[in-house]
């Protein structure tokens, strides 16, 4: 509880009530960023350790291969078996987890601050020391081979493959971070080990640490186990910008389904561009929740849709934007027209004031529920970190989110929400 009301009085207080930073920030002597959020009255303490290893460096013979190394991270070291390591956490009632997207990959620890000794050296293991055995590569390739071939029966999941892959031609962002099911079927022990050699090192890490621990107390138990991290020769390599304007492509993918699902996508922009915020407000506007106008005009009124809502999601090289409507396979084109409707009229007409109102009012409201818990809270230091934006930024979303004016979100929905620049992607018979 009082986590969260130190950081709703960060977000919500005016200036001369302003709290102090939300964490502590040093670098390490190997490079890695350490960020401590000192949280004394909660006696959990979660460790997250980012590291540039996500699918964006997945080599073109390898498709999936971040994915396939995180998921192996903890399925054994050279002290301990994967039952060991799981044996060994479980028994003080912790967590200890690893996985990859597309930007990087992470570790991330929970325990009980009496048990944080354990915790760390059970962390420290799996992330310099794991064996990636044969036979568990061979098990986690068949699990994986096992999600991918679900998910083709999951519309909106294939749906959302196609759409990156139209929306980022050539770039990473359009591979599918779990790779294929052939790809990920020829990845040898020699390609994991190639890649987490190369790619989980300290230059470009981030280590966040919240919960009742003192900087200085996390610093030395990191350092006692992480001090000989050392960086290879060779940097990691540079990923281009994802582009912002792409040529408009359209697919329909035929399959026996009672409903259709159907998204509408393009490249977008970074929290760091000045049209971030004003974007942000008119997303909400258009389709955030259940008083937005998709929401009303598609769903409500004319019981079009199951489902209808818009997203901005950022990200390290890029962004994208989302329109999401699952609707009766009859009524396809007519709520397909009204959602494209809607997105133009977002530029034709100004906001009224009171929608303009409490869309940014619920959105300064509901920012605390990003960090709410020390779980979130680390995962919002490693993202803030590794995007370069500044422990002040939810300082800084609060103030210009309340800035947005309705000829801001006027101009930002013909600069973006042109349907014209949208891909497209239908689910369906």
């Amino acid at each position: 509880m009082r986590v969260i009301l130190a950081v709703m009085l960060l977000l919500v207080a005016g200036p001369a009530q302003a709290a102090g930073p939300l964490a502590h920030r040093e670098i390490l002597p190997n490079g890695a960023v350490l960020l401590v959020a000192e949280r004394p009255a909660i006696p959990i303490v979660v460790v997250r350790v980012g590291v540039p290893a996500g699918a964006v460096h997945d080599p073109a013979d390898a498709f999936g291969v971040a994915n396939l190394t995180a998921a192996l991270l903890t399925r054994g070291t050279t002290r301990r078996s994967g039952p060991e390591l799981d044996r060994a956490i479980e028994f003080v009632g912790g967590s200890l987890e690893a996985g990859a997207g597309s930007d990087g990959a992470a570790v991330t620890l929970s325990v009980l601050k009496k048990d944080l000794a354990l915790g760390l050296d059970l962390l420290a293991e799996v992330l310099l020391q794991p064996t990636f055995s044969p036979d568990e590569l061979a098990r986690k390739v068949t699990d994986i081979q096992g999600t991918l071939r679900r998910s083709e029966q999951e519309p909106e999941t294939v749906a959302a493959r196609e759409l990156s892959r139209l929306m980022f031609p050539g770039h990473p962002y359009g591979r599918p971070v779990y790779g294929t099911i052939e790809s990920v079927g020829t990845i040898t022990r020699e390609q994991v080990t190639a890649f987490h050699q190369r790619y989980y090192r300290p230059d470009g890490a981030n280590i966040v640490a919240v919960g009742d621990v003192t900087v200085g107390e996390i610093r030395r138990e990191l350092l006692q186990r992480l001090g000989g991290w050392s960086a290879p020769a060779a940097p990691v390599p540079a990923v281009p910008k994802a582009p912002l304007v792409t040529s408009v492509e359209e697919r329909k993918i035929a399959r026996d389904l009672t409903q259709t699902t159907v998204l509408l996508g393009r490249p977008a922009i970074r929290q760091d561009d000045p049209d971030y915020f004003p974007l942000t407000v008119a997303t909400y506007i258009l389709g955030g929740g259940s008083a937005s106008r998709l929401y009303t005009r598609v769903r409500e009124e004319r019981g079009l849709a199951y489902s209808v809502y818009s997203a901005l999601t950022p990200a390290r090289y890029g962004a994208s934007y989302l329109v999401s409507l699952q609707t009766r396979t009859d009524g396809v084109v007519e709520a397909v027209r009204l959602s494209r409707d809607e997105m133009v009229r977002l530029a034709r007409e100004p906001v009224a004031p009171r929608e303009l109102s409490l869309a940014k009012s619920y959105l300064v409201g509901s920012f605390p529920l990003r960090l709410d818990t020390s779980g979130k809270l680390a995962r919002f230091l490693g993202a803030v970190e590794e995007s370069g934006l500044g422990l002040d930024y939810p300082e800084r979303y609060k103030e210009r989110v309340g800035r947005v004016t309705a000829a801001d979100v006027q101009r930002v929905a013909a600069k973006y929400l042109d349907p014209a620049t949208f891909s497209e992607v239908q689910i369906g018979r």
